[in-house]
């Protein structure tokens, strides 16, 4: 008998998720419960952290991309309502590299719509998750807008996914960028909403590097 539950013991340690299993016993019926626990996870030793913090941290080929774009650029915008014909605006944009070159910091200044227009972007490589992340917030709202995405390896373009408030509906909409290096001085972004079911593009900035 102890050689039995010894062995079970050993069995029950060997797993990598543990079983449980919660009886819940009534007049009528017995009610099983079956939750699933991932085992802990394996410790590194201190110079395997060391090392994946290490990789974590330094800016790699992606991180060349972005830091690529620094300088001042011309933004010519054109974005469409339901109804009428698309609108346009010009704008500069700034961008820098921060961090020790990780993150890419963008600041943009014009005019749209007869209103001073101002607004901050923020693009960040997970060097873990292989995974863009955009921020965006501008003087024309109180929200924050953040996107992720993935490029394809060889791709010139970025795709972007996210959400954006439309406060004449008090809705969040499903968004989508699409980010294109078309040349060294030339990049187009393309933003497309969901609405009512349909997607349907909502802006274009073609950038071109002063």
């Amino acid at each position: 008998m102890y050689l039995g539950l010894s062995m079970l013991a050993l069995c029950l340690a060997s797993c990598k998720t543990e079983v449980k299993v919660d009886e819940t016993t009534t007049t009528n019926d017995t009610t099983k419960v079956v939750t699933t626990e991932e085992a802990p996870e394996v410790k590194l030793d201190s110079v395997a952290e060391q090392k994946a913090w290490e990789a974590y941290m330094t800016p790699g080929k992606a991180h060349k991309m972005m830091a690529d774009e620094t300088g001042t650029w011309t933004c010519d915008m054109t974005f469409w309502h339901e109804e009428g014909e698309p609108m346009k605006a010009t704008y500069t944009a700034v961008n820098k590299m921060i961090m020790g070159g990780r993150y890419q910091q963008t600041n943009y200044t014009g005019n749209m719509m007869g209103m001073s227009f101002e607004g901050q972007g923020t693009m960040s490589f997970d060097n873990s998750t292989k995974e863009y992340t955009s921020t965006w917030i501008d003087n024309m709202g109180t929200g924050m807008m953040v996107m992720k995405g993935k490029m394809e390896e060889g791709s010139n373009s970025l795709e972007l996914k996210g959400d954006m408030v439309d406060p004449a509906y008090n809705k969040v909409r499903p968004c989508r960028e699409v980010y294109t290096i078309v040349d060294e001085n030339t990049r187009k972004m393309e933003m497309f909403c969901t609405k009512g079911g349909k997607e349907s593009k909502t802006m274009e900035i073609v950038m071109k590097r002063k």
